[in-house]
């Protein structure tokens, strides 16, 4: 069973960066590697993830080029910064390894 932990949400005002980091206790390769994210009363919705095999990544549309995923094979640790963020960013997100979830943290972002 893949575990996932997850670490750097926080506050920022507009305009401001975070990095989440999301270290999975298996290998990345070969597995689905993406983020997602939820805001109160609504659906978990796409964010970023790392096509297998061809490691191309895919954006949202709201997030494409703000927002970048990356991955490091050897410590099996997933990554997404998040540049330029707005107040719409608000969420909780959630990375994902094959069919593992972390338990999510909340990126406050305020005007």
């Amino acid at each position: 069973q893949v575990r996932l932990r997850e670490s750097g949400g926080g506050i920022r005002q507009a305009g401001g960066s975070l990095r989440l980091t999301c270290v999975s206790s298996a290998g990345l390769r070969m597995r689905y590697n993406g983020w997602f994210r939820r805001t109160p009363g609504k659906e978990r919705e796409f964010v970023a993830s790392i096509a297998e095999p061809s490691g191309i990544s895919l954006y949202a549309d709201s997030v494409k080029g703000r927002f970048t995923i990356s991955r490091d094979i050897a410590t099996n640790t997933l990554y997404l910064q998040m540049n330029n963020l707005v107040p719409e960013d608000t969420a909780v997100y959630y990375c994902t390894v094959g069919d593992a979830w972390g338990p999510g943290q909340q990126v406050t972002v305020s005007p």
